[in-house]
């Protein structure tokens, strides 16, 4: 073996990326503490979070964003999680419809 193609491989191998699994839970973001404290909340994790209102999709993580949906409905939360869904879960269940 050719020395690039061993470091070919040892990169390839270094980025191999883990599975993600996704969940979508409907939430309800109706006061601005509890917009605060939801982005707060959703900061301590490196996972991906969606918000889709209608035909609007935003990050999740954007306090700009956020306000620029209609708070008054209930609004979708994609989570794109890759191990610790149910740690998510437990941080996110005071903002989940149920």
């Amino acid at each position: 073996m050719r020395v690039c193609d061993i470091l070919e491989q040892v990169l390839r191998t270094g980025k191999e990326k883990k599975e993600s699994i996704m969940k979508t839970v409907s939430i309800s973001l109706n006061s601005i503490d509890k917009v605060k404290s939801f982005v707060n909340d959703l900061t301590k994790f490196d996972d991906d979070f969606d918000l889709v209102s209608g035909r609007y999709v935003i990050d999740a993580k954007s306090i700009m964003g956020i306000f620029s949906l209609d708070l008054s409905r209930p609004i979708d939360l994609n989570i794109h999680a890759t191990e610790n869904m149910d740690q998510i879960l437990k941080v996110l269940d005071p903002y989940i419809i149920k």
